[in-house]
């Protein structure tokens, strides 16, 4: 007899130094060579791990047991708005990116931002029909990324 084995529940857990975390930097160097595949650069360049280590920035793991299996992060812009990065889920069809994307807007509504803004590339076309299908919305290129035509920035209302 076959007995199926569910897999372990998926939950998060806050990082607070995710530079020395190996979890973290294992995760984060998978998106990198992930996104130098689609788009030629990892992504790091405006986004360092060190950046999550203020107050009011968050860095989260998305953990399925003992492994962890997604992260992402949001650090402030201003006092009302922060910015969604380092975005990755090793798994891709699970929900897995959906539920920390949500658990990353509660946790950036709870500790006041109104707003939340992100850039993707725009051959990063799976990402930008993700962060579409869950409301947000394209906005004006803000920050490194003005004037650059291979970016393409979102804004999401956090009521």
């Amino acid at each position: 007899m076959h007995v199926l084995q569910e897999k372990p529940h998926l939950s998060f857990v806050g990082v607070e130094t995710p530079s020395r975390d190996e979890r973290a930097l294992l995760l984060v160097e998978a998106l990198n060579q992930s996104l130098k595949s689609i788009t030629g650069s990892s992504g790091s360049a405006n986004a360092a791990l060190t950046d999550f280590d203020n107050p009011d920035a968050m860095f989260l793991l998305a953990m399925r047991g003992d492994e962890a299996v997604g992260c992402g992060g949001f650090r402030p812009i201003s006092k009302d708005v922060c910015e969604l990065k380092r975005m990755f889920s090793l798994h891709r069809g699970c929900g897995t990116g959906a539920r920390l994307l949500h658990a990353l807007e509660d946790r950036a509504r709870k500790r006041g931002y109104l707003q939340i803004w992100l850039e993707t590339r725009r051959i990063n076309e799976r990402a930008v029909r993700f962060y579409m299908a869950h409301n947000y919305t394209k906005i004006e290129n803000y920050g490194p990324y003005r004037g650059r035509e291979d970016a393409v920035c979102f804004s999401k209302v956090l009521c």
